[in-house]
């Protein structure tokens, strides 16, 4: 039976320990949406196996310019944006830990102000999102959208593809396709928000042909062994209300992930950041359909965590904002420490505060 602190190979990619810490937005990208030396400074704060993550999976990041939804967040689409993110995954890898980019495209949640040329932004539908984005000055409305059309469809594989590669050359040990929580995949995914007749639209088969073409070409890219995948079957977040046949969906989803042999699949259980039985929805036989080593995430405790591996429900446990308190989460967990609470009121932009000067546990020195 294995345990939270087993070593695990998923992959080609050797974690120390289960304990990875989730992808977290924290708005603190320079110009250009270029990684900062502050940034590499909070990543490698965590990215110790020996008293953090075993895994990091990185902040959200945007596959091109019109992946763009929130204000300062990075991407990786320019020479500057790797070479912004090649000073992160040293100071991770000079830890010892494993970093993979998260690989983001919004879809209809963004504003125009932060589109190129201040156009709408795309998705599966022409329909917005009744929900707000970050953009410089606060919280807005997100701008309503306009519905990609069938010919651009390779274009956003492509855009997926070559960040990538991209990722692979800024030090990446691999990438994670964002498919969850209502932007442009799972806009594809459900019918509660596709309402396409075309290729991409209709039944199970094409509402998931955008997920599993990207799946496609960043396997063929980098290889399917650093290449993992994120979904949220149920959660409401960005006004995405689950498909009307949630289960059946990803029945079919499951299916067509098993023979892409990926290094991973991350479900967030439930709401995200909320309810973890908001929906009645089968995990496991998802995990069973998909084949691939089981991340999980969504409102785990220490005790959680240590159950849900050791029960084999799960082979590793993604933690979000704990994470973001308590750079030394793993030693937490191991010594049965207190945790750090989070500042919610610096959590999307600024600077050092509440962001690197999080105190860690003292270290004890040893006895002669």
């Amino acid at each position: 039976m294995s345990t939270l602190w087993d070593p695990l190979r998923i992959g080609d990619i050797d974690l120390a320990h289960r304990i990875v810490m989730a992808p977290l937005t924290r708005n603190r990208a320079g110009p250009g949406e270029v990684p900062t030396a502050l940034m590499a400074r909070y990543y490698a704060q965590r990215g110790n196996p020996q008293t953090g993550a075993a895994l990091i999976i990185s902040e959200a990041t945007q596959v091109c310019p019109e992946g763009q939804g929130y204000a300062y967040t990075p991407g990786l689409h320019t020479a500057q944006q790797v070479a912004g993110w090649q000073q992160v995954t040293q100071a991770v890898h000079a830890q010892g830990g494993r970093i993979v980019a998260q690989l983001w495209h919004v879809g209809r949640i963004s504003h125009t102000s932060l589109q190129p040329g201040g156009a709408s932004p795309v998705s599966s539908t022409a329909r917005a999102a009744t929900t707000k984005t970050f953009i410089s000055g606060g919280f807005a409305p997100c701008s309503p959208p306009r519905a990609l059309l069938t010919h651009e469809m390779p274009g956003i594989v492509e855009h997926y593809r070559r960040s990538a590669l991209n990722a692979r050359e800024a030090g990446f040990d691999g990438v994670e396709i964002h498919a969850a929580n209502g932007y442009l995949i799972d806009q594809f995914l459900r019918d509660t928000i596709n309402d396409r007749t075309d290729a991409y639209g209709g039944d199970f088969a094409g509402r998931s042909r955008l997920l599993v073409e990207v799946l496609q070409a960043v396997s063929q890219a980098i290889g399917a062994g650093r290449t993992g995948v994120r979904l949220s079957p149920v959660t409401p977040s960005n006004d995405a209300a689950p498909d009307t046949q949630v289960q059946a969906l990803f029945d079919h989803v499951g299916a067509q992930l098993a023979p892409l042999r990926l290094a991973y699949v991350h479900v967030v259980e439930g709401q995200t950041g909320g309810a973890r039985d908001v929906a009645p929805f089968d995990y496991e036989r998802l995990r069973r359909l998909c084949g691939a080593p089981w991340m999980v995430n969504n409102g785990y405790t220490a005790q959680m965590a240590l159950q849900a591996v050791q029960e084999g429900h799960a082979d590793m446990v993604a933690f979000g904002r704990p994470f973001i308190a308590n750079p030394d989460l793993r030693r937490r967990i191991q010594e049965g420490a207190s945790w750090n609470i989070v500042d919610t009121k610096t959590l999307y932009g600024g600077g050092e505060s509440g962001y690197t000067d999080y105190p860690t546990l003292p270290e004890v020195a040893p006895r002669n």
